[in-house]
């Protein structure tokens, strides 16, 4: 507990073989463009939802407190 624990280590390891198969599915994927990496969007939110939100969220804490 008092010494540092070991670490894997990470190694950046390029393969030196090459699979021609593979390289054709690439080029497929690329032609047709599909990617790994997909682009994240972030939906846009209505607002309208956020004000009965904060609508909901007053009139409970009012009814609550005992003012309504």
């Amino acid at each position: 507990m008092l010494m540092k624990r070991p670490r894997h280590r990470v190694f950046d390891y390029p393969p030196r073989f090459y699979k021609p198969e593979e390289d054709e599915k690439e080029r497929k994927k690329r032609r047709l463009g599909f990617s790994r990496q997909r682009k994240f969007r972030a939906r846009k939110r209505n607002p309208l939802i956020w004000v009965v939100l904060l609508i909901l969220i007053v009139y409970i804490y009012l009814k609550l407190s005992g003012a309504v």
